[in-house]
C-alpha cells in the first residue's frame, strides 16, 4: 500500500456521493488527518480481526470484502467499488475488522481518521442521514444475500444475480461482469464449476449468450420465469 499525496484530499471527497452536500470548510476540516492510497491488484488491505479506526471510501478500483475460512477458502460478502465505504464497524464501534479485505483491481480508496468524521457528523444532520441511509441500504443488501443464499437453490441464485443488474427498461441487455466468476460464485455461496454449469445451461436454454466477461440477457422476462425465479 503507498500513501499519496498528490491530490487535493477536499477535492476528492467532494466528487464523493456520500460527501459531495458539504461546504467547502466542512470537507477541509473532515481532510484533516485523512490520506490517499493507492493498492496494487489482490494486495491485501486488512485481515479478519485487524483493528482499523479509519473509515475507507473507495475512489476508484474495486476491493473485495469476505470472510477466509481455516480451509483457505473463503466467502466473499460483497465487493466495494468507487464511492463505497467500509470500515464503518471501527468508527462507530471499535470492533475490529470482521471481514478481509482485498483489492481485486488497482485501486485509489481514502481514509479517514475517526474522529474527524465524528465531529463532522455532530455538526451536520445531512451528512448524518446520508451515512444512516447508506448502512440501511448495505443491510438490505446483506439481507437479500443471505436470503439468496440460503433459501433459493444453485439456478435461482445465478438468475437472481442476473436479474438484479436489469435496466428499468427493455428485455435484453448486457452484464460485463466485474469479478472473476471464482469471486462472483464466492458471493452466491456456489461452487465456482457449479456457478459455469448453469450459466452453460441458461445459455443452451438461449436465456443468455456468454462471450468472456460479457453476458447477453436475450429475453428478461423468460429469465425471471426461469427456475421460478
Amino acid at each position: 500500500m503507498i500513501l499519496e499525496t498528490r491530490h487535493s484530499i477536499t477535492e476528492i471527497l467532494s466528487r464523493q456521493p456520500l460527501f459531495r452536500l458539504l461546504s467547502g470548510q466542512e470537507l477541509a476540516q473532515l481532510a484533516r488527518g485523512a490520506g490517499e492510497f493507492r493498492l496494487s491488484r489482490n494486495e491485501m488491505l486488512l485481515q479478519k480481526g485487524e483493528r482499523c479506526d479509519g473509515l475507507h471510501v473507495v475512489v476508484a478500483g474495486q476491493i473485495k470484502l469476505y470472510l477466509p475460512s481455516l480451509a483457505g477458502g473463503e466467502k466473499v460478502v460483497r465487493m466495494a467499488g468507487p464511492g463505497d465505504t467500509f470500515g464503518e464497524e471501527g468508527v462507530f464501534m471499535g470492533k475490529p475488522s470482521p471481514l478481509a479485505a482485498q483489492a481485486t483491481k488497482d485501486s485509489i480508496l481514502l481514509r479517514l481518521e475517526r474522529q474527524p468524521l465524528m465531529d463532522a457528523m455532530e455538526r451536520n444532520c445531512v451528512l448524518s442521514s446520508t451515512l444512516m441511509n447508506h448502512l440501511c441500504t448495505r443491510l438490505c443488501d446483506l439481507v437479500d444475500n443471505l436470503e439468496t443464499c440460503v433459501q433459493r437453490n444453485s439456478a435461482q441464485r445465478v438468475v437472481h444475480y442476473l436479474v438484479q443488474m436489469a435496466p428499468r427498461h427493455g428485455e435484453a441487455y448486457d452484464i460485463v461482469l466485474d469479478a472473476n466468476k471464482q469471486t462472483i460464485a464466492s458471493q452466491l455461496n456456489l461452487a465456482p464449476e457449479t456457478f459455469s454449469r448453469v450459466l452453460g445451461k441458461l445459455a443452451r436454454d438461449g436465456c443468455i449468450r456468454v462471450q468472456g466477461r460479457t453476458i447477453r440477457v436475450n429475453n428478461l422476462g423468460a429469465l425471471r420465469g426461469y427456475a421460478g425465479s
